[in-house]
């Protein structure tokens, strides 16, 4: 009698044997593999830098001029390539190429934060031009703008000056530096706007002036801000926007040494009771002109330092003691475009001039305070009445109810104002209890 083994336990050896097979083929590919590492270079794959090389002139992105109209992202990627030489292959291989490798004597400027890698495979163009002696092609590839720039006479001898530019909208891509020369600056301005004017912010009652842009939307020079001591002088950029974006939109953008002109906003003071947090608008009106006129000299300070926009907050306002007039206090927050942001605290006191600068009461870096996520504050400084007492203010945002004052001198005030005498150089730590129950110190300011 013959005994054989069943269906299942034929097909049972038989996934057993397949499966010895294909681990072998496994590993010896593998050990091919490895074999031939040491003996053959790698291909480079298909799309990477290795492969498709630099890119170039062809290879630029360029917008259709009509696309700024007919779409929701309103913002770099939306302008046109402008000027008189954007066909201009040999210009614009040298931009590339010097943006791949700047070398020898040739100027390179960054604003904190940016990157400079070489270009992505394919960036946008936005202009390419002659201005005032220089040929100027300005380029963007989604995270940065770079401006090359070299003398009509002397062609691959230039600068180089890189930015960033990531989530820049409607008011920070509304114009970018296209040349610095001894008359001021000329802008490229954005194809949605539709009006452009200078402004001086010391002088809040002046109107503003209308300035040339001609047809490829590069402006007459804005005279640069003075630098000296003085401070006499603060031209600005009242920019709007075409009705095609939104209806009667005025902002202000200002001049601080980088590609990227800085946007002005203001955040007015709050409603009486319980009101809800007011927004940082446009800094065009009546109050937000004033309050800028006592900051404006500030500004100077964060020139270089990759700021993308500057609020002015009036977050409380108090009857000095004495019969010493009406005072605001502000913050004015520096916001960079890699993140973090800069606090300045001011006093703005009664003063004979719309254009004084207003007292600093406090400072620090690197903080959300003052911003949409640090919306509470308090501040205080000695102040000295007409009389020549000595008195110690303080003040808070709208969800303060209570400040406390230690130390040399003790006070307790509800309400979100407090003065109270206290010699110059008291020691004293301030202290604001907010709605919710919680304590908040003044910003930048450990005690004294």
């Amino acid at each position: 009698m013959q005994t054989r083994p069943t269906d299942l336990l034929r097909r049972r050896r038989l996934v057993r044997f397949l499966w010895a097979a294909l681990t072998a083929a496994v590993i010896t590919g593998l050990v091919l593999s490895v074999a031939g590492q040491g003996s053959a270079p790698s291909r480079p794959a298909p799309g990477s830098r290795t492969a498709v090389g630099l890119p170039g002139p062809d290879d630029l992105v360029r917008t259709a001029g009509d696309l700024w109209a007919d779409t929701s992202r309103v913002d770099l990627t939306a302008w046109p390539a402008r000027g008189a030489r954007v066909n201009d292959r040999p210009l614009l291989a040298r931009a590339l190429s010097t943006w791949d490798r700047p070398a020898g004597a040739l100027r390179v400027t960054t604003t904190p934060g940016t990157p400079t890698d070489p270009p992505p495979r394919s960036p946008q163009l936005l202009y390419a031009g002659n201005v005032d002696g220089d040929a100027v092609v300005l380029l963007h590839d989604g995270r940065r703008v770079v401006r090359y720039s070299e003398p009509l006479g002397a062609p691959g001898h230039g600068a180089l000056a890189l930015a960033r530019a990531d989530d820049a909208d409607v008011t920070t891509a509304a114009a970018l530096v296209v040349h610095r020369g001894p008359r001021g600056a000329r802008y490229l301005l954005a194809p949605w706007i539709a009006e452009a004017r200078s402004r001086d912010l010391l002088r809040p009652d002046s109107p503003a002036r209308p300035v040339g842009v001609a047809g490829d939307g590069v402006t007459v020079p804005v005279p640069a801000p003075t630098r000296k001591a003085a401070c006499d002088s603060r031209p600005v950029l009242q920019l709007r926007s075409s009705a095609a974006i939104v209806e009667k939109h005025a902002f202000l953008l200002t001049d601080l040494g980088e590609l990227s002109p800085v946007h002005l906003t203001y955040t007015p003071l709050p409603g009486h009771g319980s009101p809800p947090a007011r927004q940082p608008r446009e800094a065009t009106g009546g109050p937000a002109l004033l309050a800028w006129a006592h900051l404006a000299c500030g500004l100077e300070e964060l020139r270089g330092t990759g700021v993308r926009a500057v609020n002015a907050w009036d977050f409380a306002e108090q009857e000095l003691p004495e019969r010493g007039g009406h005072a605001v206090w502000t913050c004015a927050r520096a916001s960079t475009w890699r993140g973090p942001g800069d606090v300045e605290l001011v006093l703005r006191a009664p003063v004979s001039s719309a254009s004084a600068l207003a007292e600093v009461v406090g400072r620090a870096r690197s903080t959300a305070a003052c911003g949409r996520f640090g919306r509470h504050v308090v501040a205080d400084v000695h102040w000295r009445a007409r009389s020549g007492h000595w008195y110690l203010l303080a003040a808070g945002s709208r969800a303060v109810t209570r400040i406390d004052v230690t130390g040399e001198v003790t006070a307790r005030q509800l309400g979100r104002t407090l003065a109270v005498r206290a010699p110059r150089d008291s020691r004293v730590r301030v202290s604001a209890r907010l709605s919710n129950g919680t304590s908040l110190d003044p910003v930048g300011d450990p005690g004294r």
